[in-house]
């Protein structure tokens, strides 16, 4: 009797193990790294192209995890907000794939310096862009130098040639960083407003509020929204001050949507800190200066999900 009830203590023990041991190797299947850069960004969702130049849809949570390593020899992790994760940024995300075949992010790791240049590129200010205008300006000084060469036929083809090698290749630079860094004509704008600020002032004033939670309310209408903040500075004073002042509104711009307009940080792109850039008005008058100390916040949607 008793090696009869051993027998079957046994039986359920070894079922049991096997159950536990099968459950922990999907887990462990499930499981995954990646890392890689940041090519696209719609909502809570990400596309990340992979050094082997595949893609891979990264879904982001409100539990998912967002830290920029630091130190001097890169041990320590401070947590960042999602509103960091901008296209052209180099990341690492650990995560578990989903029936879709999409890696849920557990936490998303990048560091410092990566997430400055792809700032910078956000902002318009990377010397990529800045290379390729010079290389452009190039080739037209280059093309009217051969118009002028036309009794040399051999030696006109030649470099025809040659500046039409250069052509294509800035083409395909153009256009692989406009993929790269998702800019603004892979969106349909959806609604905007814009706040504008007293000379020096970073507080938004209370009477944009109600323009600000309405845009949000609409925002919610429209199938995988982000929303775009840009804070702008007139050209009087120093372009460092201008810098800090524009990054100042944007943020307090931002602080409303997400407090009072409850817009999930998922739906929220970086916000950017343009400076004395794109001045829409004559600095030199009291009047275009107020119309350039502002912040542009806009309603988008990726044209591949509109379908346009």
């Amino acid at each position: 009797m008793q090696k009869t009830r051993l027998g079957v203590n046994t039986f359920i023990v070894t079922i049991s193990l096997a159950t536990f041991l099968g459950f922990c190797g999907t887990a462990l299947a499930q499981s995954a790294k990646t890392q890689g850069l940041i090519t696209g960004r719609s909502g809570d969702t990400m596309t990340i192209q992979t050094p082997d130049a595949s893609s891979v849809v990264v879904v982001l949570t409100d539990s998912t995890r967002v830290a920029q390593v630091v130190g001097a020899f890169k041990a320590r992790r401070k947590d960042m907000s999602m509103a960091a994760l901008i296209p052209g940024l180099q990341v690492k995300v650990e995560g578990s794939y989903n029936p879709q075949n999409q890696l849920v992010a557990e936490s998303v790791t990048f560091k410092g310096n990566d997430l400055e240049d792809a700032a910078k590129i956000q902002a318009g200010l990377a010397p990529a862009k800045e290379q390729i205008q010079q290389s452009e300006q190039e080739l037209a000084e280059q093309k009217a130098a051969l118009a002028r060469q036309q009794q040399e036929m051999q030696e006109q083809q030649q470099q025809m040639k040659e500046a039409q090698d250069k052509i294509d290749a800035n083409k395909a630079a153009i256009e692989a960083a406009n993929k790269r860094f998702g800019q603004l004509d892979d969106y349909n704008i959806m609604d905007e407003v814009t706040v504008y600020f007293g000379n020096g002032k970073v507080k938004v004033d209370p009477k944009y509020t109600p323009q600000l939670l309405e845009l949000a309310k609409k925002a919610e209408t429209i199938n995988g929204y982000v929303i775009q903040v840009k804070g702008y500075a007139s050209s009087v004073g120093s372009a460092s001050l201008n810098q800090k002042l524009s990054d100042d509104r944007a943020a307090n711009v931002t602080n409303i949507l997400i407090q009072q307009g409850h817009v999930p940080l998922t739906r929220m792109l970086a916000p950017g800190a343009m400076g004395e850039s794109n001045q829409v008005g004559n600095d030199k008058t009291a009047e275009g200066q107020a119309q350039n100390r502002r912040v542009v916040v806009r309603v988008l949607q990726s044209k591949g999900i509109a379908g346009t």
